[in-house]
């Protein structure tokens, strides 16, 4: 596997957290799940970390969502839909309770939706799914607010983008899941991928750790070779140069 220097960390949010596809210089990767987003970077304190999920909130909308989404999403062919727009900040944080009945889970869908649409242009609402990770987008938001220090080694990065760059440029083929099923000839063609940009087979076909879905799993091993592209200089962000939101935390999609 291609060194990238340091410890490198790709993650991706799952149903118990977060995992992390991670490993020391020199030695092989292993994987891991977090309850939070903090545990992880307690347990990785120097790691160069890429991870799927949207980082930098706009005030206000554009059509499209913040930019990076524009720009990555005709690379990707029929997987373009999993690139989904981010609303702003104020919808995102429009409800920040823990919901404890799907009524209520509901209701503070709709309230998001409603300021989602005072704050785009075009006026659009927020999808399900991305609402459904609202809470995970607030974890890194909130700590890249208290700690600027973090900001030069958390990145964003996207799982089909990922795939498109360390695929020399085309969009995987096959999707990761069916009518929200796992894939398993979308999961090989990945598998194929990662092995050939250094991953064993024996680690990829390993059972994800508890809490993590398969495609969790692919996703992190992804994310951890940008996290490499990143600590070695060969990634490059969408767009180029980055753009910030209002706290100067940088919104860019980096493969």
């Amino acid at each position: 596997m291609t060194p990238g220097g340091g410890v490198l960390a790709g993650v991706d949010g799952c149903k118990a957290g977060w995992i992390a596809v991670h490993r020391e210089p020199g030695a092989p990767p292993s994987a891991s799940v977090f309850a939070t987003f903090e545990a992880l970077l307690h347990a990785l304190p120097d790691a160069t970390i890429a991870v799927d999920m949207p980082i930098g909130l706009p005030d206000f909308s554009s059509r499209g969502g913040r930019g990076p989404e524009a720009l990555v999403r005709p690379l990707l062919g029929a997987r373009q839909s999993s690139v989904f727009a981010i609303p702003s900040r104020a919808a995102l944080y429009a409800d920040t309770g823990n919901f404890t009945t799907v009524e209520a889970w509901y209701a503070a869908h709709r309230r998001a939706s409603e300021v989602a649409m005072t704050t785009s242009n075009p006026p659009r609402g927020v999808s399900i799914q991305a609402f459904g990770i609202f809470s995970k987008i607030r974890e890194i938001d909130q700590l890249l607010i208290a700690r600027p220090d973090l900001r030069g080694r958390i990145f964003e990065s996207h799982p089909e983008v990922a795939f498109c760059r360390l695929n020399d440029g085309t969009a995987m083929i096959l999707p990761k899941k069916i009518k929200g099923a796992i894939n398993p000839a979308g999961m090989e063609e990945r598998k194929a991928l990662l092995s050939r940009q250094g991953y064993d087979k024996t680690f990829l076909d390993q059972a994800p750790p508890k809490g993590a879905a398969g495609d969790d799993f692919l996703d992190a091993a992804a994310m951890m070779l940008i996290a490499g592209r990143i600590a070695s200089g060969e990634a490059r962000p969408s767009p180029d140069p980055p753009l910030a939101d209002r706290f100067g935390i940088q919104i860019a999609i980096w493969a």
